[in-house]
């Protein structure tokens, strides 16, 4: 048979949703990002301020992670449709935003490492200039944050409106830059305060808080994204939809279930089908349509005489 013959049969492979206008807004948020950083840096260590530097070290590795998201969107575009990605390039941006979470966990430890530091030492901090800075570090952040907002979760359709795409890669840039402008808030309440009521060792303090807190953050996307790139299992709501959708017609029962997603939202599956009454696996492939969540599935159709269907107990 010709492989022309096989075009109705023929599954689809391309399960990232290229968005270009969320790869047009984060190279403009690395542009103004690999600004301002360069400025806190410098101001940071000409001015003495610890949480201004720290601000600017880490805005560094943020523009690290945001070229990371950029170089992902391009690449899953570019690579969509290359068949040696057996299930298409969904998950470049799922891997794009484990290594973004890498960089926000180191981060947080060389904030921590360099505030803890500060505390054992008295350096002298030019407070009106580093509070000037650090003001113009949160306007920018903030910015940033809004133009990033704009994406991430999109509802074109009445699937996406009912299930709403989350990506993963986005949402990474979008927490280095909101982790950008926790560190600008606390630099300034920091800075303000030590200046007002000679608490130097509060610059360093902030250090550890704003550390700890990306920490929390890195963890919570490095969870999220690793248990997609392991395979690890769906919400159980998926799965027992999918059962249900196969065993709510006729003796039919699911003897193999495996679920997993080849995109941030996008779901695989390979099903067993035991009936008495075996239809081609188009029918049962119909069945599980209104689980929307399965971009691409399998069946395997399995037959049994009809009394061992519904074996004592069931």
């Amino acid at each position: 048979m010709h492989t022309r013959d096989l075009t109705p049969w023929l599954h689809r492979h391309d399960f990232a949703r290229h968005d270009e206008s969320s790869r047009r807004r984060t190279i403009v948020v690395v542009a103004i990002t690999a600004a301002m950083m360069v400025v806190e840096v410098a101001a940071g260590s000409i001015f003495g301020s610890m949480a201004l530097l720290a601000d600017g070290w880490h805005m560094g590795t943020h523009v690290t992670a945001l070229g990371i998201t950029v170089f992902t969107y391009g690449y899953a575009r570019r690579h969509a449709k290359d068949p040696s990605f057996s299930f298409g390039t969904g998950k470049v941006g799922v891997l794009g935003g484990f290594a973004s979470a890498v960089a926000l966990a180191v981060v947080a430890l060389l904030m921590a490492a360099e505030s803890v530091g500060r505390f054992f030492s008295r350096p002298d901090i030019r407070f009106d200039e580093s509070i000037a800075v650090a003001a113009v570090g949160l306007v920018v952040n903030l910015a940033s944050a809004a133009v990033l907002s704009r994406g991430g979760r999109h509802g074109h359709d009445d699937r996406e409106r009912e299930h709403p795409v989350h990506d993963h890669n986005l949402r990474a840039a979008y927490l280095h830059v909101v982790a950008d402008a926790l560190t600008s808030v606390l630099a300034i309440v920091a800075l303000t305060l030590g200046k007002a009521l000679g608490l130097v060792w509060l610059d360093a303090f902030v250090g550890l808080l704003g550390g700890a807190v990306i920490a929390r953050w890195a963890y919570g996307l490095l969870r999220d994204t690793g248990r997609i790139l392991l395979d690890g299992a769906v919400e159980h709501d998926v799965l027992e939809r999918t059962r249900v959708a196969i065993e709510g017609e006729g003796d039919n029962r699911v003897s193999d279930l495996h679920v997993w997603k080849v995109s941030s939202d996008a779901c695989a599956a390979v099903v067993s089908v035991v009936t008495a009454s075996p239809k081609p696996p188009e029918h049962y492939r119909a069945l599980l349509a209104p689980v929307r969540e399965l971009a691409h599935v399998s069946v395997e159709v399995l037959r049994c005489p009809e009394h061992e269907a519904d074996p004592p107990g069931r």
